[in-house]
């Protein structure tokens, strides 16, 4: 059956169609939030259009890149002219590239940013902006590590350091055990998880989905 619609009233199907979108915006931004990996939506001149929860929390005093205003700038001027050009390359040309920025000698850590090009049907370009992760996985995945295997909680802590590259020898010092216990500890979240060697224990760990803790600020503002 054909849908009538009189003069100046709005089609129910172009309604939905409207709502769906914006539905689909709000989705889409909430989905961002839950990455434990830092991502921000910019223009090619840097004003932030979005920057979620774990990319705030990446940007800090020794990341190559800030937040000043509404714009992300690069802290050293020798990045500046490179990752002004990646941006503008990626808006106008749709160039994506990855950008190593940072100088451990001027005080500021080292880090990888992933340039993508977001212009393909869309009325208005953009840039995303991917960060490189700090951690091989976040405490709530590594937790969930655990509680998937049943490790005690010591056997958790020492999950944990691992991921974070810390070595065995460091994670007895730290703990005040013996190494011989760390290896034991070690040895057991092998059997229980199943890993042939700690490299393959990092691998299941790099594979894990990134996910952010619940236990975070309930309002951000972008």
């Amino acid at each position: 059956m054909s849908e009538f619609v009189q003069p100046g009233q709005v089609p129910g199907r172009r309604e939905e169609r409207r709502q769906a979108a914006s539905l689909s915006s709000q989705w889409l931004g909430l989905v961002l939030e839950e990455l434990d990996h830092g991502v921000v939506l910019l223009n090619g001149t840097g004003r932030v259009l979005h920057a979620n929860l774990a990319a705030r929390a990446t940007l800090d005093d020794n990341h190559p890149l800030e937040l000043v205003g509404p714009h992300l700038r690069a802290r050293l001027l020798t990045d500046a002219v490179p990752f002004a050009e990646a941006l503008e390359g990626a808006e106008a040309s749709g160039r994506r590239c990855l950008l190593r920025l940072g100088d451990e000698r001027a005080g500021c850590g080292r880090a990888n940013v992933v340039v993508v090009p977001l212009n393909r049907d869309v009325s208005q370009a953009a840039v995303l902006l991917i960060l490189e992760r700090r951690q091989l996985c976040g405490d709530l995945a590594a937790q969930w590590f655990a509680l998937r295997y049943q490790l005690t909680p010591a056997e958790t802590e020492v999950l944990k350091a691992l991921s974070n590259g810390v070595k065995p020898t460091e994670v007895a010092q730290r703990q005040g055990v013996a190494i011989s216990t760390v290896r034991s500890q070690i040895q057991s979240i092998r059997a229980k998880s199943g890993a042939d060697s700690i490299g393959d224990l990092m691998r299941q760990l790099a594979l894990l989905p990134p996910l952010v803790s619940s236990l975070r600020p309930q309002k951000q503002v972008n």
